[in-house]
């Protein structure tokens, strides 16, 4: 072999290789410390580990401001985020009830600022609540938000401690509806506020769109008739960086997002908190049962 062919065959191996995923590159899948992320974590990272990409999870980070750091320095390549929760935490702007503005503000933004790729958003929205049982809902007739700003003053809220400060909790829904001055709020962990609404401790409890215990308890979740809340609508958040070197991930992720409705993971989170099943093993059932793996 002549010293020309050789060099040309070397070029072609190395065109071949650059057109795949690169063998000994590994692609950080991160999420945030509650159910649904560790859960979304779990789905991005089997999903992609299926079209042999070779993953590294650093799953349950912390809140919002350490998965975000943590994307932005390059200790994960991506995470699982919500609309709102951009919206409102990363760029300080105030909440929108127009699902697509709120996607098209988070994207543009994170695209300008940070070089940061928000891929399609699913179906499922995740938005703040509020919810009660059937039985509260029917003796005092009420259905919406508003309703239930006027019947407050006959009822107890189970919040969680920052839902009676925040902009997007109960001081704005005071300013947005009026009203909502409850006869008391009681004060819950996080994981604690819907056993107080079954024991009959609270009426009303601070839900969120797709918590499990929605499905389990059969409760109804107050319509936002003012459409006070914005979407918050989860989606795979990405460095520019790494889809520049794994563009196929893109593709697999989109269609999973697809697939991810307020009832699947309702269901889904039911399983983990309510079944006691691992993340990763209700990940796994899920993504076989829709022939995604």
């Amino acid at each position: 072999m002549n010293r020309r062919t050789a060099l040309g065959l070397i070029a072609s191996a190395s065109l071949v290789a650059g057109c795949g995923n690169k063998p000994h590159e590994r692609l950080i899948v991160g999420s945030k410390n509650f159910t649904e992320e560790l859960l979304l974590g779990e789905l991005y990272a089997q999903l992609l580990e299926h079209y042999d990409f070779r993953i590294t999870r650093k799953l349950n980070l912390g809140g919002t401001q350490v998965a975000m750091a943590a994307l932005r320095r390059g200790d994960i390549d991506l995470y699982p985020e919500y609309t709102g929760t951009a919206l409102i935490t990363e760029l300080k702007l105030k909440p929108t009830g127009d699902a697509a503005a709120t996607y098209k503000t988070v994207r543009d933004a994170y695209a300008r600022d940070y070089q940061l790729v928000w891929l399609d958003p699913a179906p499922m929205n995740n938005t703040q609540a509020l919810a009660t049982t059937q039985a509260v809902a029917e003796k005092y007739d009420i259905t919406t938000l508003s309703e239930l700003s006027r019947a407050a003053p006959k009822l107890r809220l189970g919040a969680i401690p920052e839902f009676t400060t925040r902009e997007d909790g109960l001081p704005g829904l005071q300013k947005a509806y009026g009203g909502f001055n409850f006869r008391d709020v009681k004060l819950f962990d996080i994981a604690l506020r819907y056993r107080a609404l079954q024991a009959g401790n609270v009426d009303v409890v601070v839900a969120f769109g797709t918590d499990g215990q929605i499905l389990a308890d059969s409760l109804l979740v107050f319509d936002d008739d003012k459409h006070f809340w914005p979407a918050y609508q989860v989606a795979p958040v990405v460095r520019q960086e790494a889809i520049d070197r794994f563009p196929a991930l893109v593709t697999h992720l989109n269609q999973l997002s697809a697939r991810l409705t307020d009832k699947t993971m309702r269901e889904l989170n039911y399983a983990i908190d309510g079944g006691k099943q691992e993340p990763a093993t209700v990940a796994h059932d899920f993504l076989t049962g829709i022939g995604f793996v």
